[in-house]
């Protein structure tokens, strides 16, 4: 199937590691020009493919506007917007600050509404704003309350979005994934199972982490290309007619019909 999104200009936040990445180079395999982003550019860092590379601290509004400022110089617009940056911050209803709240909102709601102020009204028709979000902002854990809080927000802004956009021909959408199997989950995990003595390798165990940590009816855990599919996807005009939805990326663990 070909997605039609060769030549296509793609932003992806929070693409210097991680499954920000991999959503990145999945967009590269499909022949976008992918800009790619970073809160910080790193030590030492040299110029080699930096033409495609930005960086700032959109949990700012300086850093956003830097960020902006980059790709600017770098494109005229861009058509795929891929709100990825986010961070997920430890503490519970008795140990967060309001402060720790505010960080919270800062980095994973607020720099989302920065780069959609900065970039929508130069979309073209046919453009994308996807939106990355989690389950836990609909089936969320006592811990980490202002991380979910703050997730949660994304769903409703989506929605709003997809309203505000009505006949431009851009489209909104959320996508949550459950539990990725990352580097760092596979390592936490796997000497969670060898504690339990369900195997020395995270392959060996997954269907026990998965049945104890994330039970789901598939039985695994996502890979950060399963993520970046449905994301590319919604990127194409193939998906050009879902629009404010909040996609669940999490193997039926989350049964809201």
């Amino acid at each position: 199937m070909d997605l039609e999104l060769s030549g296509k200009v793609v932003l992806v936040t929070g693409s210097n590691r991680g499954t920000g990445e991999v959503i990145a180079r999945q967009f590269m395999a499909e022949g976008a020009r992918v800009l790619t982003h970073g809160p910080a550019r790193p030590t030492g860092a040299g110029d080699s493919g930096g033409h495609d590379r930005v960086y700032g601290d959109i949990a700012t509004d300086e850093g956003a506007a830097d960020v902006r400022r980059q790709v600017l110089d770098r494109v005229t617009a861009i058509d795929v917007l891929v709100n990825n940056y986010g961070t997920g911050l430890s503490g519970s209803w008795s140990s967060a600050t309001g402060a720790d709240w505010i960080e919270a909102y800062q980095k994973n709601t607020l720099s989302v509404v920065r780069m959609i102020q900065a970039f929508r009204d130069s979309m073209p028709d046919g453009g994308r704003v996807i939106n990355v979000g989690t389950i836990g902002s609909t089936r969320p854990s006592a811990r980490m309350p202002h991380y979910y809080a703050a997730k949660a927000a994304l769903a409703n802004l989506t929605v709003s979005l997809a309203r505000e956009l009505a006949g431009t021909g851009v489209t909104v959408n959320l996508v949550s994934p459950g539990l990725i199997r990352t580097p760092e989950v596979e390592r936490s995990f796997a000497a969670r199972a060898r504690e339990q003595g369900w195997g020395e390798t995270f392959e060996a165990a997954e269907a026990q982490i998965a049945e104890n940590y994330f039970p789901n009816p598939i039985g695994r855990i996502a890979t950060r290309e399963e993520v970046a599919d449905v994301i590319v996807f919604l990127a194409s005009r193939r998906a050009s007619f879902v629009n404010g939805q909040n996609i669940r990326v999490d193997g039926g663990a989350v049964d809201i019909v």
